[in-house]
């Protein structure tokens, strides 16, 4: 009976023991450091003029600091001044064309009219007077059947004429139609659009810095002929700064968006730079891209985007990097 309670009790220690084996192993591994490595990453872009032209000058070089809105090069600007003062005098003239079609015609060109209808008119009166004579004339056989044709023509074109000169005096007083006028309204909308455009290739004739950063190339020299888009700088961005980095699938339950993660370089190895997961890929980056069995999913890896909070001019492009996650968030991302 003896030896049973301690079988008993022995076989309880055991369990006990076993289980504090395992809540410390489990600790343990839940609190161990996920260590990953990766690159940094840094944008770049190439700038260049929007507009053709011939340089004219570079301001910055490579390995430059520059900040946003910097002056970086210009164009010979003069091609485009000329076009500017151009569109703005085709900007005039469809100014006064609009103004003269609303105001309509002036009274001493109205005047005038009048006066070509008063003539037009004596003229059809003359020749219709004058058919009227020949006509006499034929029935007593004194003129041609020539001379009364040439009489009758002669009227028909007095009265082309006058009812031309009524038709002219008639527009004169009515005044420009309205589709005329919405045509000089759509001719100065367009030479207000060149003027913008002229002054648009005016301030593209300067390059300037969209952001702040770094030269890397200068990719040509002063006196040459550009073509619109031609890469003059290539430019390293400061923001944003990001490191890829890659992940396999055991551990993937840990990259979550927005955790924070210390990044060391071999440069600053007691003085981390601080991230945060902003971006982490749906899908495996490396093969075998189809999973067949349970083995093969071991070997998908995931890229990962840390965005570096607190970048300096140390991080440059390719630099290698270690990155850690904090105990206490492993362990939270753990439960």
């Amino acid at each position: 009976m003896n030896s049973k309670k301690f079988a008993l009790a022995l076989l309880a220690l055991i369990v006990v023991i076993g289980a504090i084996v395992g809540i410390y192993y489990y600790q343990e591994q839940n609190s161990r450091e996920l260590t990953l490595y990766g690159n940094v990453d840094v944008r770049t872009v190439n700038l260049g003029f929007r507009v053709a032209g011939k340089l004219a000058s570079l301001q910055v070089d490579e390995g430059d600091a520059i900040t946003v809105g910097q002056v970086l090069g210009r164009l010979d600007d003069a091609p485009f001044i000329n076009a500017l003062n151009q569109a703005k005098a085709s900007r005039d003239v469809a100014k006064a064309n609009l103004a003269k079609a609303e105001a309509g015609y002036r009274s001493e060109e109205i005047a005038q009219v009048r006066s070509e209808v008063a003539q037009k008119e004596s003229a059809f009166r003359f020749a219709e007077s004058f058919l009227k004579r020949q006509q006499g004339l034929w029935q007593s056989k004194t003129i041609s059947a020539n001379d009364l044709d040439n009489a009758r023509t002669g009227r028909n074109q007095a009265l082309a004429a006058y009812q031309a000169a009524k038709d002219k005096l008639r527009q004169f007083e009515t005044g420009y139609r309205l589709e005329e006028i919405a045509a000089a309204k759509a001719e100065l909308t367009q030479a207000d659009a060149g003027v913008a455009q002229a002054e648009l290739n005016l301030q593209d004739t300067q390059l300037t810095a969209p952001s702040a950063g770094m030269i890397l190339t200068r990719a040509i020299e002063p006196g040459t002929m550009l073509a619109a888009g031609n890469t003059v700088f290539t430019l390293s961005l400061t923001h944003p700064v990001w490191i890829r980095a890659y992940i396999d699938e055991p551990n993937l339950n840990q990259a979550i968006a927005g955790r924070e993660i210390l990044i060391y370089t071999d440069g600053r190895k007691n003085q981390p730079y601080h991230g945060k997961i902003g971006f982490v890929s749906p899908t495996a980056e490396f093969t075998p891209k189809n999973v067949e069995t349970p083995d093969l999913r071991t070997d998908l890896i995931y890229r990962l985007r840390i965005i570096v909070l607190d970048p300096d001019g140390s991080l440059k492009q390719g630099m290698p990097v270690t990155l850690r996650f904090a105990d206490a968030n492993l362990t939270e991302a753990g439960k």
